[in-house]
């Protein structure tokens, strides 16, 4: 992770043996879900170069936080095969309306804010295939993505599987200028691969964080 230089992180299934780490811990700021999900894994978390002013969790499978005046949010949405179990955060008899119920109060908090919103969505949005989404929910995450005025950087970028678009990503203000948006293979260490994007702040910005 060090090698890669990012400035910021937005991580998803994030194991609690890399927050502690010594390494992390002494180069980058960090703020996880206050929920795990398992009990060595929080659902999601934000890594950051510069301070970080947590928000509280919008949902139990999203971390937020302020950096630098701009609203960072890490999401986990939900998933075909997830379950409304009340241990778990998915609440509507749909994957449908797990979805919207999960964005809702996602939305509520970034409204009116610089936002950059990313994570595991479990949904391509370019492309037919639909392995773990549905249509529903694809309209769902595209209407809070207008609502925020947002645009995915990631939306064309390969899934690790040939032929198919990522489910994982990140979203920058509609205003900034995304130079450069690519994925990095973590076959390995993951069954995710990493999505980096650098995206400039339009005419306010003096440099190009890499998210």
């Amino acid at each position: 992770m060090l090698k890669q230089k990012c400035d910021i992180w937005l991580l998803t299934e994030v194991s609690a043996d890399t927050v502690a780490d010594d390494n992390i811990a002494s180069a980058l700021h960090v703020h996880h879900t206050h929920k795990h999900m398992t009990p060595q894994k929080y659902w999601s978390a934000i890594l950051s170069t510069k301070t970080i002013d947590p928000f509280p969790d919008p949902h139990p499978a999203s971390a937020a936080a302020l950096i630098d005046g701009v609203a960072y949010c890490s999401s986990i949405l939900p998933w075909a095969t997830c379950g409304s179990e009340p241990d778990q955060p998915w609440r509507g008899s749909s994957l449908g309306e797990k979805t919207e119920a999960a964005l809702k109060p996602i939305q509520h908090l970034l409204e009116n804010k610089t936002t950059v919103w990313g994570g595991d969505w479990n949904q391509n949005l370019s492309g037919r295939w639909e392995h773990v989404g549905s249509q529903m929910m694809k309209d769902a995450i595209k209407s809070v993505l207008a609502a925020l005025r947002l645009s995915v950087a990631t939306r064309a970028l390969p899934h690790r599987i040939q032929g198919s678009h990522t489910i994982d990503h990140i979203a920058v203000p509609a205003d900034w200028t995304v130079s450069e948006a690519e994925r990095i293979s973590a076959i390995g260490l993951s069954d995710h691969d990493l999505y980096c994007i650098e995206a400039q702040k339009q005419k306010l910005c003096e440099s190009s964080p890499r998210d």
